[in-house]
């Protein structure tokens, strides 16, 4: 598929928050790679790599010492801890690529979300919702990584992480991938979403 021109040849920022499992990180990499001039920001993380994760594509891996030091100089334009593990977004890939006229993408958690927002007002952020809770824990066991517990602790932190909906400029409920990346596409290149979705109903989840 041919990449669409972007209306608008400064850069942009926009941040995907999302609880585990509803697809943000895919569609962050197909928004990207539908878009000229549109990349994904590779986040830090003290967490061990996956099997076929790599460093510096999926993500730049390093220790808890190197992190909290970048935490130390300001490094960060957000960062959170995880499930036990520090994630963050350094600011100078950012601030570079978008003073050089690329739009980025940060695939980042609320918290992170409502920190550059606070720094960056003119981001527009995106918070994507599986279709129902049920749906959301099927995709959790199928991806087949983690234990039922690590499972069961992601389900309730995603109530709580769906809670933070109403801060976001705009909610797409992933239910069919093709229609969410079209809503995304929307988004990014128009300020709207089409209306080929789902409407998302937080008292299905809240």
């Amino acid at each position: 598929m041919g990449k669409k021109q972007s209306s608008k040849p400064e850069g942009r920022l926009i941040i995907l928050s999302a609880p585990s499992g509803a697809g943000k990180t895919s569609l962050a990499k197909a928004l990207a790679e539908s878009i000229n001039d549109l990349t994904v920001s590779v986040s830090h993380t003290t967490r061990p790599a996956r099997a076929l994760e790599r460093d510096g594509v999926d993500y730049h891996f390093v220790g808890e010492k190197i992190f909290k030091k970048m935490i130390a100089n300001s490094d960060f334009l957000e960062y959170a801890r995880v499930f036990s593990h520090l994630y963050g977004t350094a600011k100078k890939p950012v601030e570079g690529a978008l003073k050089l006229g690329q739009s980025v993408v940060l695939d980042i958690d609320w918290q992170g979300a409502r920190k550059v927002r606070a720094l960056i007002p003119e981001a527009v952020s995106v918070f994507i919702v599986p279709p129902s809770l049920n749906d959301l824990e099927r995709r959790l066991f199928d991806r087949k990584r983690d234990s039922s517990q690590i499972i069961q602790s992601r389900m309730s932190r995603a109530i709580s992480e769906i809670s933070h909906y109403s801060e976001f400029d705009y909610v797409i409920v992933n239910a069919e991938f093709g229609i969410a990346l079209q809503e995304l596409q929307g988004v990014f290149l128009h300020h709207e979403i089409p209306k080929s979705g789902i409407y998302f109903d937080p008292a299905t989840f809240l």
